[in-house]
């Protein structure tokens, strides 16, 4: 089993991030070959500050390492680092349908929320996406579960791909959390927790101390069910649910099992309660690690730099054979 995702290093990474994608990266390493990846070119598609980029991507990676990925037991880069991805993303452009790219939902969201300029790149980042995981032949590609749909027309680019030039290309699987799929904003519990979306009473960091999550976490917003009840439910239940969600996530258990443990409880303060203390036991120790790798920027570069070296070992093997059959490349 050979593993990818990336992770874009903008925004402050929250609980969402943490549950629905960082854990899973840190679990891949144990179930088959891990390759991760920093992806800073598609953070070049909507305005950016490049001081900024760069300290994200530090940032990003320093959590990465902190929350246990192995950069001797994974392949762990940047991106821009590996030249392979923009080549190939190009060259899969010629099996992909305009069509296809224009129904992306991604795309419709974030060119409305764009003032001065729509980028070409926005539009066609999902091309490049594709790239970043058949570029290393993955089999599985653990994604939160906004994510379907980039999944699915990756693997239509890679079937279409080989349907006309040959069985080059893997087509991958997407893998789903089945616990913390999708984390919601403990103020708006229907939205989902995010850095740009979202609230900032309502989005939980990863960085933040025990102090502001515990804080966080008991002014979430749950419902007016008198007395309260603390089981899932529909939208009117959206708030317990998401708090049942973050404490099953963050204990390792099943929501079931999370909310059989407050069968107890006198009411929704005893689950912001436990929500808030597993959170603060998983988070912490995460929080503590990065701040001892953060201040070394040449030990995370070397780190960047290791794995750029395996990147591109796998990825220029795949590259060669798509030019081949593609009929781009010297012959013979």
């Amino acid at each position: 089993m050979r593993i990818f995702s990336g992770i874009q290093p903008t925004g402050r990474k929250h609980l969402g991030n943490y549950i629905g994608a960082i854990q899973h990266y840190v679990a891949g390493q144990d179930r088959g070959e891990g390759i991760y990846c920093v992806v800073d070119l598609h953070a070049t598609t909507v305005a950016y500050d490049p001081a900024d980029l760069r300290a994200r991507l530090y940032d990003t990676l320093a959590i990465l390492v902190a929350s246990g990925l192995d950069p001797d037991r994974c392949v762990l880069f940047r991106q821009s680092d590996v030249q392979e991805h923009p080549e190939l993303a190009w060259l899969l452009a010629s099996v992909t349908a305009w069509g296809d790219l224009n129904r992306m939902h991604q795309f419709k969201e974030k060119s409305g929320a764009q003032r001065d300029l729509v980028s070409a790149g926005l539009f066609t980042y999902p091309v490049l996406m594709a790239a970043d995981v058949l570029a290393y032949r993955a089999t599985h590609v653990p994604v939160g579960d906004d994510q379907r749909q980039h999944i699915e027309l990756m693997r239509d680019i890679a079937e279409r791909f080989n349907a006309r030039f040959g069985e080059t290309l893997v087509v991958p699987e997407g893998t789903y959390p089945t616990v913390g799929a999708r984390i919601m904003d403990l103020q708006e519990p229907t939205r989902k927790m995010s850095t740009t979306g979202g609230t900032p009473e309502g989005t939980v960091y990863v960085l933040d101390d025990a102090r502001t999550i515990t804080k966080k976490i008991k002014r979430a917003v749950t419902d007016s069910d008198d007395p309260p009840t603390i089981r899932r439910g529909g939208p009117e239940k959206a708030g317990v649910t998401n708090l049942l969600e973050i404490l099953a996530a963050a204990r390792g258990t099943t929501v079931d099992e999370a909310e059989a443990s407050l069968a107890g409880a006198r009411g929704y303060g005893d689950l912001k309660a436990a929500a808030a203390e597993a959170v603060v036991a998983l988070l912490t120790p995460v929080r503590e690690r990065y701040e001892e790798l953060r201040g070394d920027e040449d030990a995370l570069e070397a780190i960047l730099e290791t794995g750029a070296g395996k990147a591109r070992a796998l990825a220029s093997a795949t590259l060669a054979d798509v030019r081949r059959v593609m009929g781009v490349a010297r012959p013979g």
